[in-house]
């Protein structure tokens, strides 16, 4: 990371290194998700999405673990009512990673369980260290996730892996999470970072308006029928030739061929 600040919380900073935005938690030693926590996550997401200087966007844990779930020492003397309330600070907090319009990637080192397992799949992508642990623990605790893992696991992995996970609470593997489609990249646990990096350098390049597009035309028509889906995809289709990087890169493919165009953003 090359040290410029865009925001820095107690616990949640983000910096940038050319286009590449990265949210770091650290919160030693588990980077555990209490409410402060969350609302940073909440101000670093919101502070990316805001600038169009960040192409790409890679949200890490640091170099040992990338976060052991929830504060559960916040959580055991609480409430119902209480709980109504906390409850939806997290969901807020992880809604908002989740509707950054860059591309996202979780660098994954260490433990990513509960609600850290949860922040990760807000991500589009997620690479994780040879080493690494995932899984979703809470029926352990007697209760079941509570920010995203009965809804964004199954549409990743599918229902029934999805149910194994949370019904037995077991922790998965780095390479049976990339079987099953949890995860993308497993590398070395010291190159999870500079892997992640170099993908969202790689993305950052592209256009960044048409790949803000394919990310929200993929991301609602997942939540709506075909035809709505569809209808979706041709608005933005349609919306891309009022850009300059529409004209480049299709005066770029008649002149050079595929590959070849230098984007601007805009």
């Amino acid at each position: 990371m090359d040290g410029r600040w865009l925001c820095m919380g107690e616990f949640v900073n983000v910096t940038t290194d050319g286009a590449v935005a990265t949210i770091t938690l650290a919160r030693p030693p588990m980077n555990a998700l209490n409410a402060q926590v969350q609302r940073e996550i909440r101000q670093a997401a919101e502070e990316v999405s805001e600038n169009s200087a960040v192409g790409a966007v890679v949200v890490y844990g640091g170099p040992k673990v990338f976060a052991a779930g929830a504060d559960i020492a916040e959580m055991s003397t609480k409430g119902y009512v209480d709980m109504v309330e906390l409850s939806r600070g997290l969901r807020t907090a992880f809604t908002t990673v989740a509707k950054i319009p860059q591309p996202t990637i979780a660098a994954i080192t260490g433990y990513a369980l509960g609600g850290g397992l949860e922040l990760a799949m807000c991500c589009d992508f997620r690479v994780v260290g040879d080493n690494a642990k995932v899984g979703q623990p809470e029926i352990a605790l007697g209760i079941i996730p509570g920010a995203g893992g009965t809804q964004r696991l199954p549409r990743l992995i599918g229902p029934a892996r999805a149910k194994d996970l949370v019904f037995s609470g077991r922790f998965v593997g780095a390479e049976e999470a990339l079987r099953i489609g949890l995860v993308d990249r497993v590398v070395a646990p010291d190159d999870v970072y500079t892997e992640a990096v170099a993908w969202a350098t790689a993305l950052a390049a592209g256009p960044r308006i048409a790949l803000q597009a394919a990310k929200a035309a993929i991301d609602s028509g997942l939540e709506v029928d075909l035809e709505t889906g569809l209808e979706i995809e041709r608005a933005h289709f349609a919306a891309l030739f009022a850009t300059e990087d529409q004209r480049i890169g299709m005066e770029s493919f008649i002149e050079s061929g595929p590959g070849q165009a230098e984007f601007t953003g805009r």
